[in-house]
C-alpha cells in the first residue's frame, strides 16, 4: 500500500496551542516554551482512508500522534492472514516500541491527521521533558493493560462479551475526546470488528442483533450505535 502518494503536509505554525485534542495528548503536560519546542520539530500529515502510515518492518524513522480519524493497527501472519491487533483514536500515539522497526502497520480507516515526529529528534527532547517522558511511560504501562485485555477478550470470553467489551471501550474513547458517551459511529467495518475479536464475520452481525433485540442498543444502519443502558453494556462485558 503507498503510504506516499496524496499525503499532505501542512504547515504547523500555532497549530499545537489549538489542536482538539490538546489536553489528552501526551504533551498536554508541556509548558508554552517547551511546546513551541515540540512543534518546531514536528509536521502534520494527512492520509487518507486505506493508506498505510507505516507498515510492519520498516525502519522506524518516526513516531506519531493521531489528532484527528481513527486507524487500525495490523499484523500479518506467516500464513499470510493478517490480524487486527487494535484501533488507534484522537490522542494516541504510534511507534515508540519498536525492536529496530515497526511492529505492525498502521492504516487510516477515516481521513486522519497526525503529527509527525522524527523519532531520534523527539527522543532527544523527550531528556530536557521529563514531565511528558514520565507521561510517555504511563501510556506505555496503559498499554501493555491493554494488550492484556486484549488476551483475556480473546481468549475467554463469549462472543456477546467481546462484542459488548468492544462497544464499552468505544463508548469511553468518545466520552475521552468530549463526545457523548452513549452514541458511536462505527468507522470500521464488520469484518475489521470481527478481525480484531477472532469471531466470523456472521457472529459479529448476529451478536449486535442480539443486544439490539435486548435493548440494549439502538442500531441506526450499520454505523451509529445508541447505548440504551449503560451499566447493562458493562456487565456484559465483564461477564467472565
Amino acid at each position: 500500500m503507498n503510504q506516499h502518494s496524496n499525503v499532505r503536509i501542512i504547515p504547523r505554525a500555532g497549530l499545537c496551542e489549538t489542536c482538539k485534542v490538546r489536553e489528552i495528548a501526551a504533551c498536554s503536560v508541556l509548558d508554552k516554551d517547551e511546546l513551541a519546542r515540540l512543534e518546531a520539530v514536528s509536521k502534520t500529515r494527512t492520509f487518507e482512508p486505506g493508506q498505510a502510515i507505516f507498515d510492519e518492518g520498516e525502519d522506524p524513522r518516526f513516531i506519531y500522534n493521531l489528532t484527528e480519524g481513527t486507524i487500525r493497527l495490523v499484523k500479518l501472519l506467516p500464513n499470510g492472514r493478517r490480524q487486527i491487533v487494535g484501533f488507534n483514536f484522537p490522542g494516541d500515539m504510534m511507534g515508540l516500541a519498536t525492536h529496530g522497526f515497526y511492529t505492525c502497520s498502521a492504516e487510516a480507516i477515516t481521513p486522519i491527521k497526525v503529527c509527525q515526529f522524527p523519532r531520534q529528534q523527539l527522543l532527544d527532547l523527550l531528556e530536557t521533558f521529563p514531565s511528558m517522558k514520565t507521561r510517555l511511560l504511563n501510556i506505555a504501562a496503559d498499554e501493555l493493560s491493554e494488550a492484556q485485555e486484549q488476551m483475556l477478550l480473546l481468549g475467554r470470553k463469549s462472543p456477546i462479551e467481546k462484542v459488548a467489551s468492544f462497544l464499552y471501550h468505544l463508548c469511553q474513547e468518545s466520552g475521552r475526546t468530549g463526545d457523548s458517551e452513549n452514541e458511536i459511529d462505527l468507522v470500521m467495518g464488520r469484518s475489521d470488528i470481527a478481525d480484531y475479536l477472532g469471531l466470523t464475520i456472521e457472529t459479529v452481525s448476529r451478536t449486535f442483533t442480539k443486544l439490539r433485540n435486548d435493548e440494549v442498543i439502538t442500531l441506526e444502519g450499520n454505523h451509529h450505535v445508541i447505548v440504551n443502558d449503560m451499566d447493562h453494556l458493562e456487565d456484559i462485558a465483564e461477564e467472565v
